[in-house]
């Protein structure tokens, strides 16, 4: 059995997280472990919970600190990004805002993931044709995304970085491809933010859930919106954090009420602050690795995983080439959910669905673990 031949050491030594002195973590792309430095996240949120008023301030403070953060690894202005509560809400924002007619349509794929490609499905019965384009031998080509692009369609939604085959899609070559077009790029980068560099500048909207590879958890999704989504989409949900109403308005309701722009145009309530807080400490490492080199160390690993995997016979459904990799290197097995308990019966964590596992390598990894896996998995081929 071949076994990588570089020795790549974890970015982040495995004892900062819970629990992972004992077992091999290889599934970030399903739950990421938890940062131990988050308990004094939790300790510091208590504490100003209970702080009344001058609390709630500081506790806002941090989240518009977040906020800084994310613009920073998206590298788009900070006022341009939202908390929503799922990444699901992104898609749906755009679904219900635009003005949609008969005719209009959305190109997507019809291997992506449930929250984007369903986001439009009430659209048909308006008349807007939801085209889903075949997958290639588990690839996604952005040639065959482009040219079901036309003049009527009004949003292109992918996946950055495929949640079935990792496969990162060229979010430069698609938005050079609609820019003769009115189409707005709508992007999951649920499975590349924080592992792979996402240029969010590229795009019309991109949103990210934050307990994968950002090293968060569920309940806050950072969202960026461009200004020509801003301008194009209409606020379908509203609440006293979006409209100019507190303290303007003081206790009395009026006839109007003026919307708020960025970011709190997407904010109609309070975000998950304890969660904000949480990503904000996430943020807070992610950026002082570096995103460049925190998606070369995945890439690499993805390789050693990869080329280990066909030595062992399996089919590899993941890209090879560099730039399409991502922290996830998926291969075709029928029975992937008992893969999974097998190897999670022998310390190691991985992800095992829908006739393929997936198994994901971030900055807590290193070669050790490809090795071990490799081992294991040969003994129970």
């Amino acid at each position: 059995m071949k076994t990588p031949d570089a020795d790549i050491k974890p970015l982040v030594h495995p004892d900062e997280f819970v629990d992972l002195d004992e077992i091999i973590h290889l599934c970030t792309g399903g739950e990421a472990p938890w940062l131990k430095i988050q308990e004094k996240v939790f300790a510091e949120f208590a504490q100003l919970k209970s702080a009344g008023y001058d609390g709630r301030s500081k506790i806002y403070a941090r989240g518009e600190q977040c906020r800084q953060k994310m613009g920073k690894l998206w590298k788009v202005p900070a006022h341009r990004i939202a908390f929503m509560p799922s990444a699901a809400e992104g898609m749906n924002w755009l679904a219900r805002g635009l003005d949609w007619r008969e005719g209009d349509n959305v190109v997507t794929t019809n291997l992506e993931f449930p929250s984007v490609a369903y986001a439009w499905k009430h659209l048909r019965s308006q008349g807007v044709d939801i085209r889903l384009i075949p997958h290639s031998n588990w690839m996604v080509n952005e040639i065959d995304l482009l040219n079901a692009t036309d003049d009527r369609t009004r949003v292109l939604a992918v996946s950055h970085v495929s949640f079935y085959t990792g496969q990162c899609l060229n979010l430069e070559q698609l938005s050079e491809g609609i820019r003769d077009y009115h189409t707005l790029l709508a992007v999951d980068a649920t499975h590349s933010s924080g592992v792979v560099e996402v240029a969010a500048e590229l795009t019309d909207l991109t949103v990210s859930s934050s307990y994968k590879w950002m090293l968060a958890t569920h309940g806050v999704a950072p969202c960026y919106f461009s200004e020509r989504a801003e301008t194009e989409t209409k606020v379908t949900c509203f609440g006293w954090h979006n409209l100019s109403v507190w303290p303007e308005q003081g206790a009395e309701r009026l006839a109007n009420a003026p919307e708020k722009p960025m970011p709190g145009k997407l904010e109609p309530g309070n975000p998950a602050m304890l969660v904000v807080m949480h990503l904000d400490q996430a943020l807070e490492i992610l950026l002082s690795v570096g995103t460049a080199k925190i998606s070369d160390h995945a890439r690499s690993l993805s390789k050693q995983v990869s080329d280990g995997l066909k030595d062992l016979g399996f089919i590899v459904i993941s890209p090879q080439n560099y730039d399409s990799r991502s922290g996830n290197t998926c291969f075709q097995l029928s029975n992937a959910k008992e893969m999974q308990n097998q190897l999670a019966e022998r310390g190691i964590l991985c992800w095992g669905e829908y006739g393929r596992v997936r198994i994901s390598t971030h900055l807590y990894n290193g070669s050790n673990d490809v090795r071990r896996f490799l081992e294991v998995l040969s003994e129970l081929k």
